[in-house]
């Protein structure tokens, strides 16, 4: 990334990014781009992470950035770190919510037998933080106007994939809050929007079972392929800036053209072989799945 070229599209901004782990999640790329383009930011993350993840790596890639312990399912905890966050750096130009868990989908729970405790746990650890941290950030006049929110989402809030169980529910939720929070955030040109990446091969996404299989299904479907971590943090840089002012409430595709295309001509190719390869075709056995047919 050192060769890349950087346009310095957040100049004098400042912000802070939620969820960062290690090298390989979104969240660690976006700090990453967002230092390299100017801006001045904090990260923040659960203590357990910070333990044990590489946050102060990261932190001092990014200019001594400051960390900050927030469990971002926890007012108090969100009501601190939007004080401390204030106190630091003044009111922000950017928050981004990378954050998601699923003990469902860690525990391998079928979808229709979902333990509700953990369901409940889902939608406000993945979901209903992004409203909490919005709503802090207001309570603490630790934003300014003209502000950008972003939160990262998958094409399961829309879709059906079997494997995703509840993390599509609470990025249904997540896309929902945005929408909701639009016009209310636009009095003061706030605007916010969610990030529809492409299957990414981070610590939280290879916990999905079956990952490898949805990663390389997005690759065939995909014309220009699945979209990387990095990538993803160079189009949020976008988001993030002042180049998009008028973009708000929007769930934005980036995926490699995968979420507008019907069928590819690698994808059909593959489906006639299965279909007529007796050994593959009893491998795949639709009636397993759906027996009405």
């Amino acid at each position: 990334m050192s060769g890349k070229s950087h346009y310095g599209l957040l100049k004098g901004k400042k912000g802070i990014i939620f969820g960062p782990l290690d090298e390989s999640s979104i969240g660690w790329q976006i700090a990453l781009h967002a230092y390299r383009e100017g801006a001045q930011i904090a990260i923040s993350n659960i203590a357990m992470a910070i333990r044990l993840g590489n946050l102060q790596q990261l932190a001092d890639a990014c200019g001594n950035a400051p960390v900050l312990v927030c469990d971002a399912s926890r007012n108090e905890d969100v009501d601190a770190c939007f004080k401390e966050l204030k106190e630091t750096f003044g009111p922000v130009d950017f928050i981004v919510h990378s954050i998601g868990m699923s003990q469902n989908i860690r525990k391998q729970v079928p979808y229709e037998d979902l333990n509700y405790e953990w369901f409940m746990r889902t939608l406000d650890v993945s979901g209903i933080s992004f409203h909490r941290l919005v709503a802090y950030a207001l309570k603490n006049e630790a934003i300014n106007d003209g502000a950008s929110i972003v939160a990262l989402s998958y094409i399961a809030s829309q879709r059906n994939y079997w494997t995703y169980s509840d993390m599509g529910d609470a990025k249904s939720l997540l896309e929902s809050i945005a929408r909701s929070f639009g016009p209310r955030l636009a009095k003061r040109a706030i605007r916010i929007n969610t990030i529809s990446q492409s299957p990414t091969y981070t610590k939280a996404g290879s916990g999905i079972p079956g990952f490898e299989k949805m990663y390389d299904y997005g690759e065939l479907m995909s014309p220009l392929g699945n979209a990387t971590a990095e990538e993803c943090a160079e189009y949020t840089m976008t988001i993030l800036s002042d180049l998009t002012r008028k973009v708000t409430m929007q769930n934005l595709f980036h995926d490699g053209g995968y979420s507008s295309m019907g069928a590819t001509i690698p994808m059909i190719k593959l489906a006639h072989e299965v279909l007529h390869d007796k050994d593959l075709a009893q491998r795949v056995d639709l009636d397993e799945f759906y027996p009405s047919r």
